[in-house]
């Protein structure tokens, strides 16, 4: 006997992440601390649907944001703004008593479509898309043998940063701002609309020890960063941007290989350069340092069979929007943009 219930309570909170923290293809995004964050640094309501025995012992998880806007609709994703989520579970019985405690709840809340981001296939009749990658890289116990492994035109890269005397700091939330100062500049330049810094903030409160800043520097100005975060053996870079001002310098060539070097130091044994496209600028650059793709599976469940909207950057609807975006002053985007990204799944 199965019984699926939304986690209310700290107890229940803390029997939830033991769970996600002792099963085997969990992501740190299905921990709990995510689910704050997503409330109070992108106001979206939460459902944690927790499914037990009936011994009380706990059998699966699905973490599910619900995401609500007059522009875009109304989702539950599994998990937004980052790259994995998803259901955990022992066995089909539980997942099942777990998505369709889901799709009741996407019902009663208008919800038009459910999303799961999967790093694994899983037996489901839902709609799957494969249309992303993780390019991942294996680590080695020490940084020089990565650094032998790369190939010499990289390698050469890298030193022409040093050679222009760039500096490098991997820190806390010190670095937030630098941080931000270049991520809200580069996604102007790209057309996209940038996260708030609350929301990167809130990350590096919630887990103190897991999240990292890993910022370049030319004559003391930010000109290249990325935001890191460690779970069980994996290190990812979900957000990474460079000032392409400065592009000469290969001040990116300096920031993966810190970042690498630092996980290497650190224990870690895997290396997550965050999803891709494949074949795509991202993806060769990723490819160039090792890397190999691992697929992806995003799940979708859609009500009454309805299709489900498409909000990426690639749907040609929003390519004036795009264009028009880039010419803004960078100030205006940082107010503008967190206002129309926390309804972006």
């Amino acid at each position: 006997m199965l019984a699926v219930s939304e986690v209310r309570t700290y107890e229940e909170g803390i029997a939830w992440d033991h769970y996600v923290l002792n099963h085997p293809t969990a992501s740190g995004y299905q921990l709990m601390g995510w689910g704050r964050i997503m409330q109070k640094a992108l106001g979206h309501r939460t459902l944690y649907l927790m499914v037990r025995d009936e011994h009380g012992q706990v059998r699966g998880v699905l973490p599910l944001v619900f995401v609500s806007s007059r522009l875009f609709g109304r989702f539950l994703v599994s998990m937004p703004a980052v790259n994995y989520g998803g259901v955990l579970a022992e066995h089909v019985d539980a997942q099942r008593a777990l998505l369709d405690a889901a799709t009741s709840h996407a019902r009663n809340l208008g919800a038009i479509h459910i999303e799961l981001r999967h790093q694994e296939s899983l037996d489901l009749d839902w709609a799957s898309k494969q249309h992303k990658i993780s390019m991942r890289l294996d680590l080695p116990r020490e940084p020089d043998t990565l650094w032998k492994q790369f190939p010499s035109k990289l390698r050469s890269q890298i030193r022409r940063a040093l050679r222009e005397q760039l500096t490098v700091r991997v820190e806390g939330i010190e670095l937030l701002d630098d941080f931000y100062r270049v991520f809200a500049r580069n996604m102007r330049d790209l057309g996209t609309p940038v996260y708030g810094r609350r929301f990167f903030k809130a990350i590096l409160t919630e887990f103190p020890k897991d999240a990292r800043i890993c910022a370049v520097y030319h004559a003391q100005q930010p000109v290249a960063a990325g935001f890191l975060y460690g779970f069980k053996n994996t290190l990812e870079i979900p957000w990474a941007s460079s000032d392409r001002r400065y592009n000469r310098l290969s001040a990116n060539m300096l920031l993966y290989s810190t970042a690498l070097d630092y996980a290497c130091r650190e224990g870690f044994t895997t290396f997550d350069f965050g999803r891709s496209t494949p074949d795509s600028g991202p993806f060769r650059f990723k490819e160039q340092w090792g890397a190999h793709p691992v697929p992806l599976y995003w799940y979708r469940w859609t009500r009454d069979g309805r299709p489900s909207v498409d909000v990426s950057p690639q749907n040609v609807k929003y390519a004036r929007l795009i264009r028009a975006w880039k010419t803004l002053p960078v100030p205006v985007t940082r107010v503008i943009g967190p206002l129309i990204v926390r309804n972006i799944p």
